[in-house]
C-alpha cells in the first residue's frame, strides 16, 4: 500500500488543496487542516476560549451545495483567500485582517443569500482545527473502498466527495477498518487509527459540479449496512508524510 493523494482544507467547506508532501507533529492535524470556518452569524464561537462545535455551525457542503461550485486558493505567507467562479476571480481577503475578512464575509453573504442564518463571519482561533470530530485528526480512505462504492452505485464517484486528507491505494476495499486502535506507518510517522467515519449529506454533492447527484449515505447503508467511509487517525510522532510513501499496518 502506498499513499496515492494529500489534501488540506485551510477553510471548512471550501475546495482542496493538493500537497505533494507534508510536515506534521503529534497531536495535531495536517498542517492549516480547517485552520478556519464560515460561521453563521448566529454562531457564537469564542475565539479566546475556542471549543469544538458541531459542523452545522458553518457553512458546508451538506447544507449548502453552492460551495462546491468555487475555486478557492489559500496562500499561507500572505493569509490570503481567494475565490474563483468559472475561473474567474471573484473575491480576496486576507483572513487575518478584519478588512480582509469583511470582503469574504460579505461575498458569502450575497453568495448564500437565504441561506445563512445571519451574516456569514469568518472565525479562528490559535491552534484550534475545525473538524467533524472533537479530537484533532487526519482521514484516510483506501481508493480500494471508493472503488467498491462505485460498484454499488454503478456510477462514478470522485474520492474528493469525502474531503479526506489522505488517500491510499494497494490495499483491498474497507482494509482500513480492520485497523481500529492499531497503528500505522506512513513513511516515519505514525499514526494511531481510532474511529470509522460517518457520512452525511456532504458526500451527495458532486465537487465538479454542485449537484446532489448520488446518495452516499444510502447506497453505503444498502449495499454494506453502513454509512462509513475512512477512518480518523491520530499522529504520534514528527516526520514528513510524501505522496508514494509506503503505508504499513504496525
Amino acid at each position: 500500500m502506498q499513499i496515492a493523494r494529500i489534501y488540506r482544507y485551510p477553510v471548512k467547506g471550501l475546495s482542496a488543496e493538493a500537497l505533494a508532501r507534508v510536515a506534521v507533529v503529534p497531536g495535531e492535524g495536517l498542517p492549516l487542516d480547517r485552520r478556519f470556518a464560515i460561521a453563521h452569524g448566529a454562531t457564537a464561537f469564542d475565539a479566546a476560549a475556542p471549543s469544538w462545535m458541531p459542523k452545522h455551525n458553518f457553512l458546508m457542503l451538506a447544507k449548502n451545495e453552492r460551495l462546491a461550485k468555487l475555486e478557492t486558493g489559500f496562500d499561507p505567507a500572505t493569509n490570503v483567500l481567494t475565490i474563483k467562479r468559472g475561473g474567474k476571480k471573484v473575491a480576496s481577503g486576507d483572513l487575518t485582517t478584519p478588512t480582509g475578512r469583511a470582503l469574504i464575509e460579505q461575498f458569502f453573504g450575497a453568495y448564500l443569500e437565504g441561506e445563512t442564518r445571519g451574516s456569514p463571519k469568518v472565525v479562528e482561533a490559535p491552534g484550534h482545527m475545525f473538524s467533524d470530530t472533537a479530537r484533532k485528526v487526519v482521514s484516510i480512505i483506501g481508493l480500494a473502498s471508493v472503488a467498491d462504492v462505485e460498484r454499488v452505485a454503478r456510477a462514478s464517484v470522485d474520492p474528493l466527495r469525502f474531503r479526506a486528507n489522505i488517500y491510499f491505494d494497494g490495499g483491498k476495499p474497507w482494509e482500513e477498518f480492520g485497523w481500529l486502535d492499531r497503528e500505522i506507518a506512513i513513511g516515519d510517522v505514525r499514526l494511531k487509527v481510532h474511529k470509522r467515519i460517518d457520512r452525511c449529506a456532504a458526500t451527495t454533492v458532486n465537487p465538479a459540479t454542485a449537484e446532489r447527484d448520488l446518495q452516499i449515505p444510502r447506497l453505503l447503508q444498502h449495499g454494506f449496512g453502513h454509512i462509513d467511509c475512512g477512518v480518523y487517525a491520530e499522529i504520534l510522532n514528527a516526520g514528513e508524510i510524501a505522496q508514494g510513501d509506503a503505508l504499513q499496518l504496525r
